[in-house]
């Protein structure tokens, strides 16, 4: 039975969900399930609704990859300088630490130190290196001999070494650049 106006006298057959929400006592009102709500809803609208929210994962995903992938191989870009600055580091390290013990056990320091430091850093290619050292003062400059050091080799005087190596840095989207990546160490003779 419908009635067009709410009154007191409602009988215990009479179906809420025929009046309006407000129209309805307090005491009688139901919250609406989402049962109720899935069933008002057109079926086009409720499919769509996935659909729209994969369809953002795919746009933020084509937006944020390129970034991720610039980012990343940036890192895998400096790793490599980074490396091999680490190489010719411990290379020239180990090369004045040998120079330095070898006063009076060589004819040539600067050969000495160089077949060290080459050997010292394998990934390094030898051509691209550069050597200077400085014995007590006298300097020789990108050379791998120098027979006259050694008799500037005085216990307690300085050693110098330092060593230069190119590296061509590479990031994609953005070219390439090349850098001097350089080492020195100082030691004193023994």
């Amino acid at each position: 039975m419908r009635r067009s106006k709410v009154d007191s006298t409602r009988s215990v057959n009479d179906d809420p969900t025929d009046y309006p929400m407000h129209a309805i006592p307090s005491g009688m009102q139901r919250s609406r399930s989402s049962e109720t709500r899935a069933r008002t809803q057109p079926e086009g609208k409720r499919a769509s609704a996935g659909k729209k929210r994969s369809g953002n994962s795919l746009i933020e995903f084509t937006l944020t990859m390129p970034l991720l992938l610039l980012v990343m191989t940036g890192m895998v870009c400096f790793g490599f300088a980074l490396n091999n600055y680490l190489q010719l580091t411990n290379a020239v390290s180990i090369g004045a630490q040998l120079v330095s013990f070898s006063r009076g056990q060589t004819s040539d320091p600067c050969a000495t130190g160089s077949t060290a430091i080459t050997n010292a850093a394998p990934f390094l290619t030898p051509a691209n290196l550069s050597l200077t050292f400085v014995i007590n003062g006298t300097t020789y400059a990108n050379t791998t001999s120098c027979p006259a050091g050694a008799a500037n080799m005085v216990q307690g005087s300085t050693l110098q070494v330092t060593g230069t190596y190119p590296y061509t840095l590479y990031v994609p989207w953005f070219g390439t650049g090349t850098h001097t990546l350089e080492a020195q160490v100082s030691e004193f003779i023994q």
